[in-house]
Protein backbone atom coordinates (compact mmCIF):
# COMPACT_ATOMS: atom_id res chain seq x y z
CA UNK A 1 0.00 0.00 0.00
CA UNK A 2 0.98 3.26 -0.60
CA UNK A 3 1.53 6.10 2.04
CA UNK A 4 -1.78 7.34 1.88
CA UNK A 5 -3.53 4.36 1.35
CA UNK A 6 -1.49 3.01 4.00
CA UNK A 7 -2.93 6.04 6.47
CA UNK A 8 -6.28 5.39 5.20
CA UNK A 9 -6.46 1.46 5.63
CA UNK A 10 -5.25 2.04 9.26
CA UNK A 11 -7.94 4.71 10.04
CA UNK A 12 -10.96 3.10 11.32
CA UNK A 13 -13.79 2.21 8.73
CA UNK A 14 -17.18 0.84 10.12
CA UNK A 15 -15.61 0.30 13.58
CA UNK A 16 -12.76 -1.92 12.53
CA UNK A 17 -9.19 -1.25 10.91
CA UNK A 18 -8.01 -2.73 7.49
CA UNK A 19 -4.72 -4.18 6.76
CA UNK A 20 -3.46 -5.92 3.94
CA UNK A 21 -3.69 -10.11 3.95
CA UNK A 22 -0.33 -12.08 4.37
CA UNK A 23 0.38 -15.36 4.82
CA UNK A 24 -0.04 -15.56 8.44
CA UNK A 25 -3.85 -15.04 7.49
CA UNK A 26 -4.64 -18.43 5.75
CA UNK A 27 -6.38 -20.08 8.17
CA UNK A 28 -8.75 -17.34 8.69
CA UNK A 29 -9.42 -16.84 5.00
CA UNK A 30 -10.32 -20.97 5.05
CA UNK A 31 -12.62 -19.59 7.85
CA UNK A 32 -13.72 -16.66 5.93
CA UNK A 33 -14.09 -18.96 3.03
CA UNK A 34 -16.60 -20.94 4.80
CA UNK A 35 -18.67 -18.17 5.87
CA UNK A 36 -18.64 -17.29 2.35
CA UNK A 37 -20.23 -20.42 1.68
CA UNK A 38 -22.44 -20.49 4.53
CA UNK A 39 -23.55 -17.51 4.38
CA UNK A 40 -27.21 -18.75 4.61
CA UNK A 41 -26.40 -21.55 7.47
CA UNK A 42 -24.45 -24.15 8.36
CA UNK A 43 -24.40 -26.35 4.92
CA UNK A 44 -20.41 -27.06 4.27
CA UNK A 45 -17.67 -28.20 7.13
CA UNK A 46 -14.43 -26.77 7.48
CA UNK A 47 -13.37 -30.19 6.44
CA UNK A 48 -15.55 -30.53 3.54
CA UNK A 49 -14.47 -26.92 2.27
CA UNK A 50 -10.64 -28.18 2.46
CA UNK A 51 -11.00 -31.72 0.49
CA UNK A 52 -12.95 -30.59 -2.19
CA UNK A 53 -10.53 -29.28 -4.58
CA UNK A 54 -12.96 -26.91 -6.17
CA UNK A 55 -13.80 -25.28 -2.62
CA UNK A 56 -10.14 -25.59 -1.66
CA UNK A 57 -8.55 -23.65 -4.73
CA UNK A 58 -9.63 -20.40 -3.40
CA UNK A 59 -7.28 -20.92 -0.34
CA UNK A 60 -4.61 -23.51 -1.35
CA UNK A 61 -1.28 -21.96 -1.05
CA UNK A 62 -2.24 -18.40 -0.13
CA UNK A 63 -0.96 -16.34 -0.75
CA UNK A 64 -0.16 -17.47 -4.89
CA UNK A 65 1.63 -14.28 -6.55
CA UNK A 66 -0.68 -12.59 -8.07
CA UNK A 67 -3.01 -12.93 -5.21
CA UNK A 68 -4.09 -9.92 -2.62
CA UNK A 69 -6.42 -9.46 -0.02
CA UNK A 70 -7.52 -7.11 2.46
CA UNK A 71 -8.40 -8.03 6.80
CA UNK A 72 -10.68 -6.22 9.08
CA UNK A 73 -9.90 -6.25 12.40
CA UNK A 74 -11.53 -5.28 15.44
CA UNK A 75 -10.47 -2.73 18.44
CA UNK A 76 -8.97 -5.51 20.14
CA UNK A 77 -6.74 -6.83 16.57
CA UNK A 78 -9.42 -9.76 16.41
CA UNK A 79 -10.03 -10.83 12.91
CA UNK A 80 -13.86 -9.98 11.61
CA UNK A 81 -13.67 -10.14 7.65
CA UNK A 82 -11.63 -10.60 4.79
CA UNK A 83 -11.64 -10.33 1.46
CA UNK A 84 -9.41 -11.53 -1.30
CA UNK A 85 -8.64 -11.35 -4.73
CA UNK A 86 -7.46 -14.59 -7.12
CA UNK A 87 -7.10 -15.69 -10.54
CA UNK A 88 -8.00 -19.17 -12.11
CA UNK A 89 -6.70 -21.11 -14.87
CA UNK A 90 -10.08 -22.13 -17.36
CA UNK A 91 -9.62 -25.67 -16.71
CA UNK A 92 -9.94 -24.92 -12.85
CA UNK A 93 -12.45 -22.14 -12.68
CA UNK A 94 -13.83 -20.86 -9.46
CA UNK A 95 -18.01 -19.71 -9.46
CA UNK A 96 -17.45 -16.01 -10.77
CA UNK A 97 -15.10 -17.30 -13.24
CA UNK A 98 -14.83 -14.77 -16.37
CA UNK A 99 -11.66 -14.94 -17.71
CA UNK A 100 -8.06 -16.09 -16.34
CA UNK A 101 -6.60 -12.67 -16.24
CA UNK A 102 -9.76 -11.06 -14.17
CA UNK A 103 -9.40 -12.03 -10.66
CA UNK A 104 -12.10 -13.58 -8.66
CA UNK A 105 -13.06 -12.08 -5.20
CA UNK A 106 -14.27 -14.04 -1.80
CA UNK A 107 -15.72 -12.23 0.53
CA UNK A 108 -16.33 -13.17 4.37
CA UNK A 109 -17.60 -11.78 7.46
CA UNK A 110 -18.51 -13.03 10.30
CA UNK A 111 -21.88 -12.97 11.28
CA UNK A 112 -21.71 -10.55 14.28
CA UNK A 113 -20.25 -8.39 12.10
CA UNK A 114 -22.28 -8.52 9.24
CA UNK A 115 -24.51 -5.67 8.49
CA UNK A 116 -22.30 -2.94 10.05
CA UNK A 117 -20.09 -1.97 6.81
CA UNK A 118 -17.30 -4.06 7.23
CA UNK A 119 -17.85 -6.02 3.66
CA UNK A 120 -18.23 -2.66 2.39
CA UNK A 121 -15.23 -0.98 3.67
CA UNK A 122 -13.72 -3.98 2.73
CA UNK A 123 -14.57 -4.05 -1.12
CA UNK A 124 -13.54 -0.42 -1.11
CA UNK A 125 -9.99 -1.35 0.24
CA UNK A 126 -9.94 -4.05 -2.65
CA UNK A 127 -10.98 -2.51 -4.77
CA UNK A 128 -8.54 0.37 -3.99
CA UNK A 129 -5.60 -2.07 -4.22
CA UNK A 130 -6.98 -3.68 -7.31
CA UNK A 131 -6.81 0.17 -9.00
CA UNK A 132 -3.45 0.77 -8.05
CA UNK A 133 -1.91 -2.44 -9.19
CA UNK A 134 -3.57 -2.23 -12.69
CA UNK A 135 -6.33 -4.83 -12.78
CA UNK A 136 -8.86 -4.21 -14.81
CA UNK A 137 -11.89 -6.22 -13.82
CA UNK A 138 -12.76 -8.02 -10.97
CA UNK A 139 -15.73 -10.55 -10.36
CA UNK A 140 -17.52 -12.59 -8.14
CA UNK A 141 -20.31 -15.43 -7.42
CA UNK A 142 -23.33 -14.47 -5.59
CA UNK A 143 -26.15 -16.97 -5.05
CA UNK A 144 -30.17 -15.98 -4.94
CA UNK A 145 -31.15 -14.30 -1.59
CA UNK A 146 -27.47 -13.25 -0.53
CA UNK A 147 -27.95 -9.82 0.76
CA UNK A 148 -24.46 -9.04 -0.19
CA UNK A 149 -25.89 -8.91 -3.76
CA UNK A 150 -27.15 -5.30 -2.88
CA UNK A 151 -23.43 -4.27 -1.72
CA UNK A 152 -21.75 -5.61 -4.83
CA UNK A 153 -24.52 -3.85 -7.19
CA UNK A 154 -23.50 -0.56 -4.94
CA UNK A 155 -20.10 -0.87 -5.58
CA UNK A 156 -20.39 -1.25 -9.19
CA UNK A 157 -20.74 -4.63 -9.83
CA UNK A 158 -22.89 -5.64 -12.59
CA UNK A 159 -23.96 -9.19 -13.63
CA UNK A 160 -22.56 -10.43 -16.61
CA UNK A 161 -23.72 -14.04 -16.30
CA UNK A 162 -25.85 -16.54 -14.29
CA UNK A 163 -25.13 -20.18 -13.30
CA UNK A 164 -27.31 -22.35 -11.47
CA UNK A 165 -28.60 -20.50 -8.78
CA UNK A 166 -25.53 -17.68 -8.81
CA UNK A 167 -24.29 -14.70 -10.67
CA UNK A 168 -21.55 -13.65 -12.00
CA UNK A 169 -21.17 -9.81 -11.53
CA UNK A 170 -17.84 -7.87 -12.62
CA UNK A 171 -16.74 -4.50 -11.59
CA UNK A 172 -14.49 -2.47 -13.82
CA UNK A 173 -11.80 -0.90 -12.02
CA UNK A 174 -10.92 2.61 -12.61
CA UNK A 175 -7.58 3.50 -12.28
CA UNK A 176 -6.07 6.09 -9.90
Amino acid sequence: MNEDSTARADRPRAGVRLRPATADDADFLVEMLLEAFNWKGPRFRREEILATPHFAHYVTGWPRAGDFGVVAEDASGEPVGAVWARTFPADDPGYGYVDPEVPELTVGVLPGHRGRGVGGALLDAVVERAARSGVARLSLSVEDGNRAAALYASRGFVTVGREGDSDTMVLRVRTP
